[in-house]
């Protein structure tokens, strides 16, 4: 966009609505809302799976093993992380807008082709199309939270959005849980896919291009620089960022991988209210403490949710108990609450605006990296040893992202792992 003028912009955004001038001193805009209710739309289609793609494997349908529902999370995520390095130049090129509404309807196409199928191999096939469906939408959605987002309030920023991300993980369980019923597996994913569907519609009205606030500044823009090599498609400040937050995810994805099976070991009818007890611990943490992340410092924030998922994890593996199912849930979702949006910030923060979509798209692959490296490893030991104890290889994956954290990514004195002491108070909804 360069050599165009704000006002031009402007202009051209009421004639066609694919550029909008973000706001200096706002938040919390039309678009930001649009583009957060597309996520807990689409999030509620990816949570209703959680439960639902475990125990369809297991089942007499598909006749799988843990094993082969840790495969099924390896191949969404490599799917997903061999789409994401070009994701963000689509993004770049031909709008935010069009990789939301493509990622939906690719997603949508492979929760509705579940239905049905009756064996491993093409339900492996059609997790790998949504696995390029979610990478796609998150990255077109992370992008523009990041190009709403005022720099100061970046992190808050993606809290309020993964509000709407891990509010669909948590609640799209336990609709999935109700609708199943343990036997209705086709109408199960087809009412996932309409969730997929539904976000797709809404993403039709969220900008293609947004004017950052950053871009309006007078200060000088610092310009992209040109990578060669494995640069071209994983940028380097995401690395060790998306290192940290892979760990994580790899904490949590054990959880959510055998809690729906265990959880019935244990006596429960469904893991229903474990994910909804998830979702509103991360719910309530992130909308009444969606300034902490930036009050405390990434360091802080991401340590204490790293803890959080390895306790939790920690006495669901050493306690063979329901109320240690309810604790684990509420700790995972304290833990949800805090993990990405620092990290997120922290790799925003760090790079150029020309280089925000490729740095959100290889940071956010990440979240798949975790996926897969869990959902193989963790598959494997709980195949040998027990769902139970294969709850400890999480508490492994979670602390050691603490030792990198600390020793890399935020070490003592960095110059932006502490708080941020030039945050400014919540705007309200413009009347616009």
């Amino acid at each position: 966009m360069e050599g165009v003028t704000a006002s031009d912009q402007t202009s051209d955004a009421s004639r066609r609505g694919r550029i909008y001038v973000a706001p200096t001193d706002r938040l919390i805009t039309v678009p930001f809302l649009t583009v957060t209710v597309c996520a807990l739309a689409f999030f509620m289609y990816i949570g209703t799976l959680l439960p639902l793609i475990p125990l369809f494997i297991e089942s007499d349908v598909i006749g799988g093993d843990e094993f082969g529902v840790g495969l099924n999370i390896a191949v969404f995520a490599v799917a997903a992380v061999l789409a994401r390095p070009f994701l963000g130049r689509i993004a770049n090129r031909y709008g935010r807008r069009w990789v939301m509404v493509g990622g939906a309807v690719i997603a949508a196409s492979g929760g509705l082709g579940m239905s049905q199928v009756d064996s491993l191999l093409p339900l492996l096939g059609l997790r790998m199309l949504t696995g390029v469906g979610e990478a796609s939408l998150f990255v077109g959605a992370a992008t523009l939270i990041a190009d709403l987002s005022p720099r100061d309030r970046r992190a808050e920023g993606a809290s309020y959005f993964s509000v709407a991300v891990f509010t669909g993980l948590g609640l799209g369980p336990v609709f999935g849980e109700l609708l199943l019923n343990d036997v209705e597996f086709e109408r199960t994913f087809i009412a996932g896919g309409l969730f997929a569907v539904l976000a797709g519609g809404i993403a039709l009205f969220v900008p293609d291009h947004v004017v950052s606030p950053d871009a309006q500044s007078t200060a000088p823009s610092q310009p992209a620089t040109v990578r060669t090599g494995v640069g071209k498609y994983v940028h380097p400040s995401a690395v060790l960022p998306g290192t940290v937050l892979a760990l994580g995810v790899g904490g949590l994805t054990t959880f959510f991988l055998f809690i729906p099976d265990y959880s019935r070991d244990l006596g429960l009818s469904n893991s229903g209210g474990l994910f909804l007890v998830y979702a509103l611990a991360s719910l309530l943490i992130r909308i009444f403490g969606a300034t902490l992340p930036e009050r405390l410092g990434p360091r802080r924030m991401v340590t204490i949710a790293l803890s959080s998922f390895a306790i939790g994890l920690v006495v669901v593996a050493a306690v063979a108990s329901v109320w240690a199912l309810w604790f684990a849930a509420a700790m995972i979702g304290i833990g949800a609450a805090f993990n990405y949006p620092s990290l997120n910030a922290l790799t925003v923060n760090r790079v150029a605006d020309a280089e925000r979509a490729q740095a959100i798209s290889s940071f956010t692959m990440f979240f798949e990296i975790g996926s897969a490296v869990s959902g193989l490893a963790v598959g494997a030991l709980a195949g040998a040893i027990g769902k139970q104890s294969a709850f400890y290889g999480g508490v492994v994956m979670v602390l050691l992202g603490m030792f990198v954290l600390r020793r890399w990514v935020v070490p003592v004195g960095s110059a932006d792992g502490g708080p941020n002491t030039h945050r400014r108070p919540l705007v309200a909804l413009p009347s616009e």
